[in-house]
């Protein structure tokens, strides 16, 4: 199953990203914060509509709060660990998507807090995401203010301003001949940082259509004996997905990536909904505590997607966009917890409301803040670099707070019940 994700997310998944970034002018990070984590954070979304209508549990409220701290510290670990390529991050769609999750995890950590969520609740939390949605699309303005206004007092975005002129120096000569080039082109995006990228530059400035052969077959065997033996065993799903899926990257089908999107999306949520299920089986079999389960494997297997997802783009390069999609996708868990509850409230039954256990609440509350300040100063602390560096740190520090929540659950640090997975 981390095999199919892997396969889905490389080459269905990210292609039809690209396209459409492509298409409506977006940069990285917007990218990444919007599309991508909305397709990668799939699993979440049926989870939560499970939790409300089949389970009648809070397992959509576990999971996610579960999984934020692995999303942050545990995905940032694995894209800085496994690329061979150091990033260069921006500082504005960090703050900024930063800032989002904290507001958006405030907003549901106050509702569950009398666990009752009423119509009004579910609604506010996507307003909140419109919100959001809102200012990705005046990102560029906003951005430029920002550090037109901030630039004196603050070091990254000064660095960021200079940047930006030697960037626009560096284009500024194509102007009247790549209006495609210039729009997409912003003041924050990674792709002039790094001198990998410049390639990508050079592909830019050739023309992006005049470059139309088609990817090989994915039946081609590849000729490396590991590859091989992998190609093998993942062979049923391969053809799984060339027949179900139309592959966005070869000409004939390149108009149809809006489908690859969504056929992407629906692949992700049942390969992680199996993935997960056989995770469920080891613990049960294991007799592994259920709360232990849910803060470790299970947390890392529905956020399988995102990894896969921003260590391939972290590999490309596009540190901003795996970045955001890290954050944006957490911003999209938390609230699309409110579909569900809006639905549920506004109009199947209007009489009660959703009832979620909030217990342990303080811990996760404390854990999600210590996560999204610590993320933050890691990064500015590293020179803003999305490196191996980066990558031990936030392992060692994922692995501090797992431990810690894992002896909290179990009750060695205060006082909890212990729940066995299956009793």
């Amino acid at each position: 199953m981390f095999m199919a994700v892997s396969i889905v997310c490389d080459d269905y998944f990210l292609p039809s990203l690209e396209i459409i970034s492509e298409s409506l002018g977006l940069s990285q990070d917007v990218a990444g914060a919007t599309f991508m984590a909305a397709g990668s954070s799939a699993p979440e979304l049926v989870t939560a509509f499970l939790g409300v209508f089949v389970t009648k549990g809070d397992i959509g409220v576990s999971t996610i709060l579960g999984s934020a701290i692995y999303n942050l510290l545990g995905i940032c670990a694995a894209c800085g660990l496994l690329s061979s390529v150091v990033s260069r991050l921006s500082c504005w769609p960090l703050f900024r998507d930063c800032l989002a999750y904290a507001i958006s995890a405030a907003a549901v950590l106050a509702m569950i807090f009398d666990s009752k969520i009423y119509w009004y609740e579910g609604a506010s939390l996507l307003l909140i995401y419109g919100l959001y949605i809102l200012v990705l699309c005046f990102d560029i303005k906003i951005n430029q203010y920002i550090m037109k206004k901030f630039s004196p007092c603050c070091t990254c975005f000064a660095k960021a301003m200079e940047e930006n002129t030697e960037q626009q120096q560096l284009i500024g000569w194509k102007e009247e001949c790549e209006p495609l080039i210039c729009r997409q082109s912003r003041t924050d995006s990674g792709i002039f940082h790094d001198e990998s990228d410049y390639s990508q530059l050079s592909i830019s400035l050739h023309g992006l259509d005049e470059i139309s052969e088609d990817p090989p077959s994915v039946f081609t065997i590849p000729e490396a004996d590991l590859k091989r033996i992998l190609w093998v065993l993942s062979l049923p799903i391969i053809t799984l997905l060339y027949l179900t899926t139309p592959d966005c990257r070869r000409q004939f089908w390149k108009n149809w990536f809006v489908v690859t999107f969504f056929m992407s999306a629906v692949w992700i949520s049942a390969f992680t909904y199996v993935l997960v299920w056989m995770v469920t089986i080891v613990g049960d079999t294991l007799a592994i505590p259920e709360t232990v389960m849910g803060l470790t494997l299970l947390a890392a297997g529905t956020s399988i997607p995102d990894t896969v997802a921003s260590v391939l783009v972290a590999r490309k390069g596009k540190g901003d966009m795996a970045m955001s999609n890290i954050v944006g996708s957490n911003v999209f868990d938390m609230l699309c917890l409110g579909v569900p509850w809006f639905i549920k409230t506004a109009f199947i039954d209007t009489s009660a409301p959703v009832e979620v256990n909030s217990s342990g609440l303080t811990y996760t509350a404390i854990s999600l803040i210590c996560s999204i300040i610590f993320i933050f100063l890691a990064v500015h602390l590293n020179g803003w670099k999305l490196d191996k560096k980066l990558g031990a740190i936030c392992l060692v520090m994922y692995l501090a707070f797992a431990i810690l929540s894992i002896l909290y659950e179990l009750g060695i640090i205060g006082n909890n019940p212990v729940k066995v997975c299956g009793g």
